[in-house]
């Protein structure tokens, strides 16, 4: 009988945080390309609001990381997911090269948090509203909220799927 592994949270999340673009990646490949601005319904986000949604959200993640991990207990931004206005972005006009930007901030977030020792992960950074916020759980707001989207894409994914047959 082989030994069961003991559970590491810190290469648990590493392992979610590095696979979360590829696995959005190839959702967006299953939609046709004059589906990626399609918007199912009145208020709904399509694959291109999420794309630009999850780069965006990227930027100010690895914001926050790398002030708490350059200073001691510094002040932290808040910032309000929902108030990103994906539709004023500027730039790439595909979701491909918008998640290749996601792909990028992503592996500069998922290095740093894996250079880091134990003590490391538990460096603070003062949120203004949340109060101390560690590593680990900048860590875990991120792969949350990447649940959250991937789960959103899967289903538009579906609904754009359905309404085409």
């Amino acid at each position: 009988m082989r030994p069961v592994p003991e559970y590491d949270a810190k290469s648990w999340l590493l392992k979610a945080l590095r696979e979360t673009s590829h696995a959005m990646e190839s959702l967006l490949w299953t939609i046709e390309d004059d589906e990626l601005d399609r918007r199912p319904e009145e208020g709904e986000w399509s694959a291109m609001d999420l794309a630009v949604h999850m780069a965006e959200m990227e930027q100010r993640y690895v914001g926050w990381l790398e002030r708490i991990v350059r200073l001691d207990e510094p002040k932290i931004d808040a910032f309000d997911a929902d108030s990103i206005d994906v539709s004023e972005r500027g730039g790439p006009a595909s979701p491909f090269d918008v998640m290749d930007e996601f792909a990028v901030l992503r592996r500069q977030a998922v290095y740093l948090l894996w250079s880091l020792d134990d003590v490391d992960w538990e460096r603070c950074g003062i949120h203004p509203y949340l109060g101390p916020l560690t590593l680990m759980r900048v860590a875990r707001e991120m792969n949350e909220h990447d649940l959250a989207h991937l789960w959103q894409l899967r289903r538009l994914c579906d609904r754009l799927e359905t309404a085409s047959v």
